[in-house]
């Protein structure tokens, strides 16, 4: 190999190599799907909307009907990622805030099912039914009304 082809050899292969690190060190993003049935009503919700619903301080949609709010597994990564996106709380957080509000009756968690395919499942089948999917449904049955996107 001449000399001008190992310089380029050499820079290509360094380049590549500082990519590769600035993709290894930054932060994995994904974004979050609140999803409901296709024939609720709402078209799209305001995080404040899907917040309210999801922690306990209203229990219908903004239409009017009784929302089903439905959430994954008390310790599971995928709720304590909707939560830090959808209220900047951690799961500890989240856990303590709905043991003082069962504690004094006031309200009761959102029924966890046990994962993504169940969230999707029942909402597919319940018109009142909201949920949270971390990839975005191509189910015709359902629509997506927000995207969370989790922070950095």
């Amino acid at each position: 190999m001449n000399q001008p082809s190992r310089c380029f050899f050499l820079a290509a292969r360094w380049l590549l190599a500082c990519v590769l690190a600035v993709a290894a060190a930054a932060p994995a993003r994904a974004d979050l799907y609140v999803v409901v049935h296709a024939d609720n009503p709402s078209r799209s919700m305001t995080q404040k909307e899907v917040l309210d619903l999801y922690m306990g301080r209203s229990r219908v949609f903004a239409h009017g009907d009784v929302a089903l709010p439905f959430d994954l597994p008390r310790d599971s990564s995928g709720r304590e990622r909707f939560y830090q996106a959808l209220a900047g709380m951690g799961l500890s957080q989240v856990n303590s805030y709905w043991s003082r509000l069962m504690f004094t009756g006031q309200s009761m968690p959102p029924l966890p099912l046990p994962g993504e395919a169940e969230m999707l499942a029942i909402v597919r089948r319940n018109p009142n039914a909201i949920g949270y999917v971390a990839t975005e449904p191509a189910d015709r049955g359902i629509r997506t009304v927000l995207v969370l996107r989790e922070p950095r």
